[in-house]
């Protein structure tokens, strides 16, 4: 199973639309999950870090591998990531994601994390950065399965 851990929610349909459309394209592959906590802005980065890494703790167990999505993570290609979700899936059941609002991560979800992962030195909105996620997992299971799909 895969378990999307994501600080605050979307609002807008056009997001809702594109994630609904790959969560589709997922389910022939893969169970998948999508978890939403509320986002704790108080004007504190410190604070709301730490709010927000406290709901996120609760829905990640002892025996979960987490990938926590930071700047500062290791950039793999779409053939590595597909490797890496494959290989994880060996040793663990639960493989979660977890992506942070807008100040990103608090140090204790970074520490927690088996590994952490960036798309890209740029920030992106974290709606938007849902989607690429789960576009990104799709063309992992495509290329796991070596389904053609577009390059």
């Amino acid at each position: 199973m895969i378990k999307i851990l994501c600080v605050g929610k979307i609002k807008e349909q056009y997001w809702k639309d594109a994630l609904m459309e790959y969560q589709k394209r997922l389910s022939k592959y893969v169970k998948l999950s999508i978890i939403e906590v509320n986002d704790c802005d108080d004007n504190h980065i410190p604070t709301t870090l730490a709010r927000e890494s406290e709901l996120l703790m609760r829905h990640i167990e002892v025996k979960d591998y987490v990938v926590a999505l930071a700047i500062e993570g290791n950039m793999l290609s779409s053939l590595e990531f597909s490797e890496k979700i494959d290989a994880t899936f060996l040793s663990y059941s639960n493989l979660v994601f977890v992506i942070g609002g807008s100040y990103g991560l608090h140090q204790d979800i970074k520490n927690r994390a088996n590994y952490l992962l960036s798309f890209s030195r740029l920030t992106f909105p974290h709606q938007l950065f849902r989607v690429v996620l789960l576009e990104q997992l799709y063309r992992a299971y495509k290329i796991k399965n070596n389904e053609s799909y577009h390059k």
